[in-house]
């Protein structure tokens, strides 16, 4: 069973990806709702997986990711935010990121990209 880490500012989301990821077969072992815990999570219960939103407060979801592929080059770590992000988009997959997910998302594509990690 594949350890998630949820990263999202907004306690519904989190509640909804949580829900979404658990009825699949996924374990939810964090939630994070700004960049600066999850980068503190990621290193404390070392998930397989990581969904991180862009936008947050304290630290966005591209400068966590940047901090935690600095800490684990393999870290697997899927971007999730509304449209209208293609910079920050583009910089988080040149950071390492290994997918995107457009929000509001159908569950159907989110587990088949999540599943491919």
């Amino acid at each position: 069973m594949k350890r998630v880490l949820i990263v999202d500012d907004a306690a519904f989301m989190r509640q909804m990806l949580k829900k979404t990821l658990e009825k699949n077969g996924f374990e939810v072992i964090g939630e994070a709702e700004n960049g600066l815990k999850a980068v503190e999570m990621y290193k404390k219960l070392k998930p397989d997986i990581v969904t991180m939103d862009i936008t947050m407060p304290e630290s966005d979801g591209v400068e966590a990711l940047s901090e935690i592929m600095k800490y684990d080059s393999n870290a697997k770590v899927v971007m999730m935010s509304a449209m209208g992000q293609a910079p920050k988009i583009k910089e988080a997959v040149l950071l390492g990121a290994k997918g995107f997910i457009i929000k509001p998302f159908k569950e159907e594509p989110f587990i088949k990209i999540i599943s491919r990690l």
